[in-house]
């Protein structure tokens, strides 16, 4: 130990009389400064300014995409092979090897004991680094102090990891550049390895895991993971003994069979425990972050810890899937995804299926592919992802596996989806979606999960007599929003079960709901209809009802039963810019924002200024009102946006006519009500029932229907309606605790004499004392 720590100090000394890492200093501390100062300086301006309200600052100073980590990781893969390059190369170049080589110490204490100064002289870059922090926790309220600092460790750990890559480098050569290019060479490669023999099973884990890429982010973003530090320790230890061997093979003679087979059993140990520390069942997490961002949220770990037995996800990927693909090089970048998961349940078991199918007989493919067969296709296809037509199973082969797991994918439409098993048998379909994402979140996984780990809210909707029908592709249907496979916020991908309910032909599916929804049928119910309507009511299960002016009326019996009616005419208000007076803009009303979560965003998204840019569209409404006391607690949901609306009893063309109040015909102007929301305690449940005046303000054609002006929220109001009937189950609550590092204590002016101070004379100090030291050792 007395060799290593002398060799330490002794480099640590040359470091200091190096003009080289003097200006490495320095240009790090300016380039530090000039980040991070400037990126404070801009907040403390955007606040005392009031042009918009900051944010989790701590976040945005040090560990968003542009924050100072971030930055910092690049500046050490350009600035570490320069104070690497000479660690042993010049020992080689001025002859000082043989000196070293003739001392009673091993090639073990020259590599350690360099290595030590090299990280001593790093423990000074981590101070600078320490400087912004200090500063950063000074100018933040409630600085999250534990998730800036495990990005330092990160960061701390990937400078040993280079030293040691750039000390074993500079082993093998006499010229420092050289020791330095092939330095930047070698990170390349670690950088790269991710993607090399990723289609072969016994390679994918090994070149996986030697990858750097990416390495450092999970500490820069507040998550301390065992298998990350373990691999910067082994990596690390790993081109130190490559060094240390490097040294000893240069004092004895050996074949080169005998090097290789060394390098080799060092290479393999690493990879062995890398291999070992790898395994999810080996992992330890720690998620520093106040809003614990790189963790699952407590609903999302609730349901996991009810996943007990085995737990496995096989993910059909078609060589032909038009919304999401990957290939067998892509493997681990997918299961990636599902990380958080794996996190509570390691033995979760991960498979793919890679398969082509495509049907050959539509119009649309012989178009296409005039003058090939479909294996010439596929084949074309293949080496477009760059990729083997062999590693894919055929469409006989893909069918084969269907009638083995049981499952039909053209259901599917053939597209990229992962079929969850429980070992007790239970299953569930993830999908993936037509949007920006086109991968499933948090919500929709967990919401998969949920559903083979309990009895979810099943939901009918009533399709007698021309109701709105829940498979139907009509404009006035409502599959877009309740059993469309590729859209996110459908309700059979938020993990509700929905059903097609028939009065006529089974009734008794009634039971089985726990929601029952009757959207504006188009003929009256027959009496004994009405009763299996009336027994649905009495037996405590949730309902809604949906109207429309031309149509109410064969809701009146039951809208009698629950006390309530729809006022007869067109609801109308005010027009809006070019728009009919009947295209009715609603607002969530005060007494509607606390009974659920999700209706207070919906509040909040429709109140958040006074422009009142998003709202709740419903193109041709009734009024709703109550009419009698059934024994509910009957409250408001949604409301005229303002008290000029009344309804509408003699205009019937709203595009060509314009809609006039008339007092004389009984037409009254105010506040209307589009909503209500009705409560009770009934045989032993808390039953809820929604009624609302417009069946068309969730249909497909409302939700392709685009405005001028106006920003349409319907979409978060289905999640609130169907978040209030399920009692907060559904959708899964995926929301976290709000940052609270959201003010400074500084205002403009010293945010400009820090940046003064840490861009400038900060880095003047560093090179006047440098600057005196070289000189001093110059005269000495």
């Amino acid at each position: 130990m007395r060799a290593i720590y002398k060799i330490a100090r002794l480099e640590l000394s040359n470091l200091f009389y190096s003009p080289v890492a003097w200006l490495l200093l320095i240009f790090f501390t300016f380039m530090m400064g000039m980040t991070f100062a400037g990126a404070l300086e801009g907040f403390a301006r955007q606040q005392e300014l009031g042009t918009r309200g900051l944010y989790a600052v701590s976040q945005n100073l040090f560990y968003s995409p542009k924050g100072l980590w971030p930055q910092v990781s690049q500046w050490f893969y350009l600035l570490m092979p320069l104070l690497t390059m000479g660690l042993i190369s010049q020992e080689f170049s001025r002859g000082s090897i043989k000196l070293l080589f003739s001392a009673p110490i091993t090639g073990f204490h020259i590599v350690l004991g360099k290595y030590l100064g090299i990280m001593l002289y790093g423990l000074l870059v981590v101070g600078i680094q320490l400087v912004a922090v200090v500063v950063a926790g000074y100018a933040v309220e409630f600085f999250d102090w534990s998730a800036v600092l495990t990005g330092l460790l990160g960061l701390y750990l990937l400078y040993g990891l280079y030293a040691a890559v750039g000390l074993f480098m500079s082993t093998l050569t006499n010229y420092p550049i050289v020791a330095a290019i092939g330095m930047l060479a070698l990170l390349s490669l670690l950088s790269l390895i991710s993607g090399i023999w990723q289609e072969y099973a016994f390679t994918r884990e090994i070149t996986y895991w030697l990858s750097l890429g990416g390495r450092v982010n999970s500490f820069i973003k507040g998550l301390i993971c065992s298998e990350d530090i373990l691999y910067f320790v082994i990596m690390s230890s790993m081109f130190l003994a490559f060094a240390v061997l490097k040294l000893e093979l240069l004092r004895e003679s050996c074949s080169f069979a005998g090097k290789a087979v060394r390098y080799l059993g060092v290479f393999v140990i690493a990879i062995f425990l890398g291999y070992l520390t790898s395994r999810p069942v080996m992992k330890v997490y720690h998620d520093s972050t106040y809003t614990k961002a790189n963790t699952l949220t407590q609903a999302s770990q609730d349901i996991m810890a009810k996943l007990d037995g085995g737990l496995k996800m096989t993910t059909y990927v078609n060589l032909f899937g038009d919304i999401y693909n990957t290939t067998t090089k892509g493997i681990k970048r997918d299961i990636d995804r599902y990380e958080r998961y794996i996190r509570f349940k390691p033995e979760t078991k991960m498979d793919y299926v890679f398969y082509y199918y495509a049907d050959t007989t539509t119009e649309a493919f012989k178009k296409h592919y005039p003058e090939k067969t479909f294996l010439e296709v596929a084949r074309d296809a293949a080496k477009l992802q760059n990729t083997r037509l062999g590693k894919y199973l055929t469409p006989e082969e893909i069918a084969k596996e269907e009638i083995a797991k049981g499952i039909d994918l053209s259901e599917e439409g053939y597209r990229f989806v992962t079929l969850i098993e429980r070992e007790s048998g239970q299953r569930s379909f993830l999908r993936v979606y037509w949007d920006m994402r086109r991968v499933p979140n948090e919500t929709e996984i967990s919401a998969a999960l949920k559903r083979i780990a309990m009895k979810l809210p099943c939901v009918g909707f009533l399709s007698d007599y021309e109701a709105r029908s829940m498979v139907g592709t009509l404009n006035r249907d409502y599959s877009h929003m309740v059993t469309e496979k590729t859209n996110r916020e459908a309700l059979l991908n938020q993990g509700f079960d929905v059903r097609d309910v028939s009065l006529k032909n089974n009734p008794k599916i009634l039971d089985s709901l726990d929601v029952l929804v009757i959207a504006e049928p188009r003929e009256p119910f027959t009496g004994e209809e009405l009763d299996i309507l009336y027994r649905y009511v009495e037996s405590g299960k949730n309902l809604l009802v949906a109207g429309k002016p031309k149509t109410y009326s064969y809701l009146t019996p039951l809208m009698a039963y629950l006390g309530l009616r729809f006022e007869p005419g067109m609801l109308v208000q005010k027009p809006i810019d070019e728009f009919p007076a009947h295209v009715m803009l609603c607002t969530v009303t005060d007494s509607a924002r606390n009974i659920s979560r999700l209706w207070k965003n919906l509040y909040q998204i429709t109140h958040r200024d006074e422009r009142r840019r998003y709202s709740l569209v419903m193109p041709g409404s009734v009024a709703v009102e109550q009419v009698s006391d059934k024994g509910f607690q009957v409250t408001p949901l949604l409301t005229s946006r303002d008290s000029l609306a009344w309804n509408e009893l003699e205009t019937i063309d709203f595009v060509n006519d314009t809609a006039r109040l008339n007092p004389l015909v009984g037409e009254r102007a105010g506040v209307k009500t589009t909503m209500l929301g009705l409560e009770r305690e009934q045989a032993g449940l808390q039953q809820r029932i929604i009624v609302l005046g417009d069946a068309d303000c969730f249909s497909m054609g409302e939700f392709s229907t685009s405005r001028r002006g106006i920003r349409s929220a319907n979409g978060n109001l289905i999640m609130a309606m169907f978040d209030w009937f399920s009692y907060g189950e559904l959708p899964i609550d995926v929301s976290r605790p709000s940052a609270i590092d959201n003010a400074l204590t500084i205002g403009m002016e010293t945010g400009a004499t820090l940046k003064i101070v840490l861009q400038w004379i900060f880095p003047a100090l560093l090179l006047l004392i440098g600057a005196v030291v070289l000189i001093r050792r110059k005269g000495k």
